[in-house]
């Protein structure tokens, strides 16, 4: 009992938090733009139940696994798939990455190519007219065929982009969402699934995208680009090697620590490069996605791989139980 009550007590704490850091936000927008109150609150009616769904999602989930939730079953995932759709499906391992998915814990995506649909890097390249070199070094590393960490050394040194530049960039390209991201991250926060994006892309061009998703900006885990201060358009300097994410086999020492810092049992890898399959393990199950582009590679070692996300949204919506459920069951 003292267990529970511990991760309840968590959980009203870090809501509370949200809700202030949610309303210092508001009011800074209110008084740095001049917009009134009622502008201001519009577009939070749909963003704070996500918010604070997101950030109680953990401490719920740990809870309710205390209390012995019941799981869902690949047999109980199939029995309501007609055979014919049970047919279409691609992997090593579907049965398992479903069930994984319905009884997950949280869900990691890679950025480039799944959340968005392009790659960052090459859209940074491309505003700063060496887009063809860096696409080439891009692909390399997506297919596994350059170790992660030479590419992106090699990438950022024919690129050095000073901070104006990358704001700038970002400013007149806005990043694309992939269609059908923004409901199934929806419904991962709504049946109380913690969400996270895990990318060898750079921090600064993702919290942007984590914004628009309702995702906190502690659940990205991504490279930070370093800038000289001293200078006005403050300079590329050179990036954290710190980053779990800056080198080979990052995404599942990134992974590994998130599972160490939250506890979690059921952890999802989703994207559509060679540096997301090797997350499998720490994750239960590995998600390739070719909604964007299609490597054979991921698609051989992809325990599900899906074209779109339709489907995993279906199986969130339809079989992932939330703590609440679960109470009003007993």
């Amino acid at each position: 009992h003292s267990f529970i009550h511990f991760y309840s007590f968590t959980a009203i704490i870090r809501s509370l938090r949200l809700r202030l850091r949610l309303l210092q936000l508001l009011s800074f927008a209110i008084t740095t733009s001049n917009m009134s109150l009622v502008t201001a609150f519009a577009p939070l009616r749909r963003v704070l139940p996500r918010a604070f769904a997101s950030v109680s999602a953990s401490a719920s989930r740990h809870c309710a696994s205390a209390m012995m939730m019941s799981t869902t079953s690949a047999a109980d995932i199939q029995s309501a798939l007609s055979s014919s759709k049970q047919q279409s499906f691609i992997g090593t391992n579907v049965n398992t990455a479903m069930e994984a998915l319905a009884n997950a814990d949280a869900v990691c995506f890679d950025v480039d190519s799944t959340v968005i649909s392009e790659e960052g890097i090459d859209v940074l390249a491309d505003y700063l007219n060496k887009g063809d070199a860096v696409a080439k070094l891009t692909a390399q590393a997506m297919e596994g065929s350059m170790p992660f960490q030479d590419a992106l050394a090699d990438r950022l040194a024919l690129l050095e982009p000073s901070q104006a530049q990358i704001l700038a960039c970002l400013e007149e390209r806005p990043l694309v969402l992939t269609p059908g991201i923004e409901s199934l991250v929806e419904a991962l926060i709504e049946a109380r699934i913690d969400v996270y994006l895990v990318s060898g892309g750079f921090r600064i061009m993702i919290e942007p995208i984590a914004k628009t998703l309702c995702i906190a900006k502690d659940h990205i885990y991504a490279n930070t680009i370093l800038f000289d201060d001293s200078t006005e358009d403050k300079k590329y300097i050179g990036f954290d090697t710190n980053e779990p994410t800056s080198a080979d086999m990052g995404k599942p020492r990134a992974l590994q620590q998130i599972k160490d810092q939250h506890g979690y049992e059921t952890m999802i890898m989703v994207g559509d490069g060679a540096t997301d399959a090797q997350a499998k393990p720490p994750a239960a199950a590995f998600i390739g996605f070719g909604g964007v582009v299609v490597r054979e590679a991921v698609k051989e070692k992809a325990c599900w791989f899906v074209t779109d996300f339709k489907d995993m949204e279906q199986i969130v919506r339809q079989f992932a139980t939330t703590p609440d459920e679960e109470e009003e069951e007993e």
